[in-house]
């Protein structure tokens, strides 16, 4: 993290959709099926181009996790987190994986995502329980 990724892969990168800073690769998608209080949010092997906050306990739909979030390093909006711990052995797959909001980035071919409305999905993992 905090490494700065400028090569412009076209059609391949999730950006920042405040500043269009690249962020992620497509290539690195995990999963497309987690949601947050926001919608659907993706995770990822590795990002780029952020910056991490403090380390938290979250308690999310899938247990409890410590996670810490990540921040655009161009103009500071938070795109999302980091698992750093998960305390269910089942969920220890997400350690040292990231998750970006689908609603805060920009995806490979330009378009963004309106956040749902619903404050939590059922099933879904990243909101808070």
């Amino acid at each position: 993290m905090g490494r700065l990724f400028l090569i412009n892969l076209e059609g391949n990168i999730y950006s920042c959709k405040c500043c269009h800073t690249p962020l992620a690769l497509l290539d690195d998608i995990i999963s497309k099926s987690f949601n947050c209080r926001h919608g659907k949010a993706y995770l990822f092997n590795d990002v780029v181009n952020v910056t991490i906050g403090e380390k938290e306990e979250r308690m999310m739909i899938t247990g409890l996790h410590t996670v810490v979030d990540i921040f655009c390093v161009t103009c500071g909006s938070i795109v999302g987190w980091k698992y750093e711990v998960a305390h269910e052995k089942s969920e220890e797959y997400k350690v040292g994986k990231f998750i970006l909001e689908r609603f805060k980035v920009v995806g490979p071919d330009g378009s963004g995502y309106l956040p749902v409305q619903e404050a939590h999905i059922a099933g879904s993992d990243g909101d808070e329980a």
